[in-house]
């Protein structure tokens, strides 16, 4: 009998104790923290945009009044996806232009164009997506045709990695190139003495500059409609990789205005102007924007044989793609910048692009603590340069890896091919890594990348045994370097990347448990709901 009325009593009481206000509490949740110990939990509560606890169904609900139960009846629950590497912006613009991916060769590319160009009738023709590697002949298309179709329309249509651009006439004489147009850091194509139309790395800029810009309003919904898309798939921060200062004041002033909700590390594109002004402006941080790092590029793209190799290609004879700058050009950014606060993001995909910025890193940050200066998509590796990734952090795509795989040892080889994409070999080196997909050059799908980095094959399951397993990632790894390590490279894992309790309420519903399903099933997971600062935005 005093049993059962000591615990009458303490029933009372603890029905008794007010509980805390709170606008949201999740419970009956599988949740994967992302935490150290990379921990689960049932429930969380949401004040103010941040997760305030962490617990049991029981431990959060006795403890909490909220306006809101968000009861997901053991649907699987991870941080929201930050995407390490992408072009935000360029894929809002992208659902302006004509889409030429997955075009399987230059007679659809063609018939795409003059499509688009009946529906919409426009001046001047952009697009991008076309790629011949995915072709019977793998070779770079030439402007003839496009000269017959439009003879006084400018087309500019750039390669799938946006590292080529095919130009007919009407472009070429509009931007005065001719043969004897000088450049340097890349090509201008020419066959029997004249322009094929094809343009790969800096001499590209010859045609952007006569490019007609896009009006407000259309970089306005370029924003809003690539916030569709990432929304739609989970991911609640993005890195966009090279940005100019009007488009991240545009960025900045609609997060302001509640207009843009997603969350954006903006990388600040490699122009002295926008560089010297952020470099003397300083760090810029809110809740939803960071520019605190600069966007540098050192070679071209494998697909397009711009990637600098040491040695030539092994598929053109005396061919070694292009250093995009000089030397000491990235020496003097690199030391302009290492005086600042903000980090260099150089993209190198080729090994002695890779081993010049590697090189060029180590010898202006020396004794430097924690700059997490970072290396992009450090595709193709020369093995005795891996070491050098001990503090300087790789920042990769495992999309490209299973893209590049069909044709990938025809431009280098055999044996640079096997240290190429050496994804596990850089985590063992650096001990993280922060995984992207650099879309649009890839799809936006990040449970592709997610399959990609622990399966390492296509949709069609090829190959069998996967590619190149040996560094294959774990999806424990996986799911890091798409959350908290990724927040880690922006220097915002104390805010985001993992649910814990101080930390912003970024996070999606997913149909599927990604961390127990069938392998196959990965690429086919869909996200439910998609939350930041606690707001469900999908």
């Amino acid at each position: 009998m005093k049993k059962l009325i000591f615990l009458l009593l303490i029933t009372m009481t603890i029905s008794c104790t007010k509980k805390e206000k709170v606008d949201t509490i999740v419970i009956n949740a599988n949740i994967y923290t992302v935490n150290s110990n990379f921990g689960k939990a049932e429930a969380f509560a949401i004040k103010d945009g941040k997760i305030i606890n962490i617990g049991t169904n029981l431990e959060i609900q006795s403890k909490y009044a909220p306006t809101y139960i968000n009861d997901v009846k053991w649907k699987t629950i991870v941080p929201g996806f930050i995407d390490a590497h992408c072009h935000f912006y360029g894929l809002g613009l992208q659902q302006q232009k004509v889409d030429l991916t997955g075009t399987k060769s230059f007679d659809e590319v063609l018939q795409k164009i003059v499509d688009f160009q009946k529906e919409k009738n426009t001046n001047f023709i952009t697009g991008r997506g076309w790629d011949q590697n995915d072709w019977e002949v793998k070779e770079f298309p030439t402007k003839e045709k496009l000269d017959k179709l439009f003879p006084n329309t400018p087309v500019a249509i750039t390669r799938i990695d946006g590292h080529a651009l095919l130009v007919n006439q009407a472009a070429i004489d509009l931007a005065g190139v001719t043969t004897t147009t000088k450049f340097s850091g890349g090509e201008i194509l020419q066959k029997n003495g004249k322009l094929t139309g094809v343009f790969i790395d800096n001499p590209m800029d010859l045609i952007y500059a006569i490019v007609p810009r896009p009006l407000k309003k259309e970089q306005i919904k370029a924003l809003q409609d690539a916030e569709i898309i990432c929304f739609s798939y989970g991911l609640t921060t993005v890195d966009d990789a090279g940005l100019s200062r009007e488009t991240i004041e545009l960025i900045d002033s609609l997060q302001q205005s509640g207009t843009l909700k997603i969350k954006m590390y903006a990388m600040v594109a490699n122009t002295p102007k926008d560089v010297d002004y952020y470099l003397k402006k300083g760090i810029v941080k809110t809740d939803r924007l960071n520019v605190r790092s600069i966007k540098v590029y050192a070679d071209g793209a494998l697909g397009s044989r711009g990637a600098a190799l040491k040695k030539p290609y092994s598929d053109q004879h005396n061919h070694f793609g292009a250093i995009l700058s000089t030397p000491e050009e990235y020496m003097n950014i690199a030391k302009q910048i290492v005086a600042s606060d903000y980090q260099m993001n150089s993209h190198a995909i080729g090994d002695s692009a890779n081993y010049l910025m590697l090189k060029t890193y180590k010898e202006v940050l020396k004794s430097k603590k924690d700059r997490r200066w970072r290396i992009e998509h450090a595709q193709i590796l020369d093995p005795e340069d891996i070491k050098y990734f001990d503090n300087i952090l790789p920042s990769v795509q495992p999309t490209h890896a299973t893209s590049d795989m069909y044709w990938a040892e025809d431009r280098v080889g055999p044996t640079r091919i096997k240290s190429s994409y050496a994804y596990k070999d850089l985590l063992n080196t650096y001990g993280k890594i922060a995984l992207g997909t650099d879309f649009p050059i890839e799809k936006v799908n990040p449970f592709l990348t997610f399959y990609a980095s622990v399966a390492r094959k296509d949709l069609n399951n090829y190959p069998e045994n996967g590619f190149q397993m040996e560094n294959a990632l774990t999806r424990e790894e996986t799911l890091k370097g798409m959350t908290i390590w990724a927040a880690y490279s922006n220097f915002e894992e104390n805010e985001k990347g993992s649910i814990e309790v101080g930390k912003f309420a970024d996070f999606i519903i997913l149909d599927k448990n990604i961390m127990e399903v069938d392998e196959a099933e990965i690429p086919y997971i869909r996200v439910n709901e998609t939350y930041v600062n606690g707001e469900k935005v999908n």
